[in-house]
């Protein structure tokens, strides 16, 4: 699966891109498989990241069946464009990168029990490209909500980074940074039937699964 850094596609600058409208896609509720909201607010104590993976289909399965997380909802960010569809964001032209919003309980889950399922469920070293899908809407990313993400974020980096160096593998290629300095900062939900979309389509598009390096 791990290949060598391909950028197929430059990152659109933000006076290129799509303008998307102002009106919010809108999303059914509860949560397909899990029952919770896919909005806020949330319980209490509750903590949100972002990360991207490559196709959103499948990182969105992975992290909804981590015990722990309290919904997950799939979407665009990163970029420029206000509210994309699907099909704005295929094009490459609104900067944003498939995102999977997670929402988890902290006292439940770990933060390193959700990076070693983000690391370890996607090749992180191929630049804008997961597999076939090419461009920077597949792009590997984490978008932290919190000063403690990020650090754990960006160590949790470099313990992947010595796990890949040990077998032979190249550099790690992921995004990371604060959501709010992230294109506009925005997470924006994809319609309504990309979400939950493995449960919904059980034969569906995945192109997820372990990727031969453990995190551990």
């Amino acid at each position: 699966m791990f290949g060598i850094n391909l950028n197929t596609t430059a990152a659109v600058a933000k006076d290129e891109a799509l303008a998307g409208r102002d009106t919010p896609i809108k999303v059914e509720h509860p949560h397909v498989v899990l029952g919770t909201e896919l909005t806020a607010p949330w319980p209490d104590g509750t903590e949100v990241i972002y990360i991207a993976m490559g196709c959103f289909w499948g990182a969105e399965r992975i992290f909804w069946r981590i015990p722990g997380v309290y919904v997950t909802a799939v979407g665009y960010m990163g970029g420029w464009t206000k509210n994309p569809s699907y099909q704005e964001t295929c094009t490459g032209m609104t900067g944003h990168t498939e995102t999977v919003q997670v929402v988890y309980d902290p006292a439940a889950v770990d933060l390193d029990t959700l990076f070693a399922a983000f690391w370890e469920n996607h090749d992180p070293t191929t630049l804008n490209r997961q597999g076939n899908d090419r461009g920077t809407q597949y792009r590997s990313a984490i978008f932290t909500t919190t000063p403690e993400q990020l650090a754990a974020a960006e160590a949790s980096r470099a313990t992947y980074q010595a796990r890949l160096t040990g077998m032979g593998f190249g550099a790690i290629a992921t995004q990371i940074c604060a959501a709010t300095t992230a294109g506009d900062g925005v997470f924006y939900y994809a319609e309504d039937y990309h979400q939950g979309y493995l449960y919904k389509n059980p034969g569906g598009y995945c192109n997820h699964g372990f990727c031969q390096v453990s995190y551990a």
